[in-house]
């Protein structure tokens, strides 16, 4: 809490005892008065109870289940929410606020998880239709489904809880070690610190990577990953055709002796063998908005 300034957001993960990733989720000071913390629709039971048995000293878990939360997202996002609030075009990414808008009280972060640039809104159940076809009187503004948001996140390389990470992966394994502060890792003072600055030191097992999926048809969750002569080293843990490269793009975990760019591997991918090169990570440039340096 001491660590996140005012005003500020950060991502940030619930790790069990083993140093496994239970969720992955967003911490933010919008006020004064407490974190505010999104975690993953379908891990909400499991979190809350973990972090309700976990607080300590004055700390206490309030369950805001009256609330529901808009994200809009896109190169014109930031636009068409100055012009309801002109505050808002001037926050920058991962920058969180508490303020009325739309005649509500809301929280809103300047977020997504998608690549692009935009805003996550927190607004009360009871408004939630009334602002979804307020933002859409806007021409700019389309309704998508989560078909959409999840070819973005995959072309931007984030990783999906439950898919690309979940309650055995380490943030190591997982590449998301930049969401490991520099004084908690000096502290050790976190679940699974002893797996985890092993890993840090020594490596990890097996380790997250993208790849282009040269041939044939995509890569899907379970399909598995083979080296050049044919043995199996890994699996597929998201994949898909990306609308912005024109091409299959796929993640997946592998051992770190073949997760070096440009390394060819073989995907299987209905019983057949396809083409695979390990690339970089994100596969489409993220677009996020941050202010200039003064």
């Amino acid at each position: 809490y001491q660590i996140l300034k005012d005003g500020k957001q950060k991502y940030s993960l619930l790790l069990n005892a083993e140093g496994g990733i239970m969720d992955d989720l967003m911490a933010g000071k919008p006020d004064h008065d407490g974190l505010y913390v999104v975690v993953n629709a379908g891990n909400k039971d499991a979190d809350f109870a973990f972090l309700n048995a976990n607080l300590a000293g004055d700390a206490k878990l309030t369950v805001l289940d009256d609330r529901a939360l808009l994200a809009i997202q896109g190169p014109e996002a930031a636009e068409v929410m100055a012009k309801h609030e002109p505050a808002l075009g001037e926050m920058g990414f991962m920058d969180s606020a508490r303020l009325m808008l739309f005649g509500v009280d809301c929280f809103v972060s300047r977020s997504g998880y998608t690549g692009e640039d935009g805003y996550e809104i927190s607004v009360p159940n009871a408004d939630a239709e009334r602002v979804w076809n307020l933002l859409l009187e806007d021409a700019r503004v389309k309704p998508i489904g989560l078909g959409a948001r999840d070819s973005l996140r995959l072309e931007a390389g984030l990783p999906l809880h439950g898919h690309d990470i979940d309650s055995t992966t380490s943030p190591v394994e997982a590449a998301l070690t930049f969401a490991l502060s520099k004084s908690r890792k000096e502290a050790a003072d976190f679940n699974g610190a002893e797996r985890i600055l092993k890993e840090l030191a020594d490596g990890p097992a097996r380790v997250r990577i993208a790849l282009h999926v040269k041939e044939g048809a995509p890569a899907r969750e379970g399909a598995e990953i083979a080296d050049m002569d044919g043995n199996v080293i890994g699996k597929i843990t998201s994949g898909g055709p990306s609308p912005t490269l024109g091409r299959n793009i796929a993640m997946g975990y592998v051992p770190p002796a073949v997760a070096a760019l440009g390394t060819d591997l073989k995907v299987i991918v209905r019983g057949k063998p396809a083409a695979a090169e390990v690339v970089a990570m994100p596969f489409v440039a993220t677009r996020y908005y941050r202010k200039p340096k003064a």
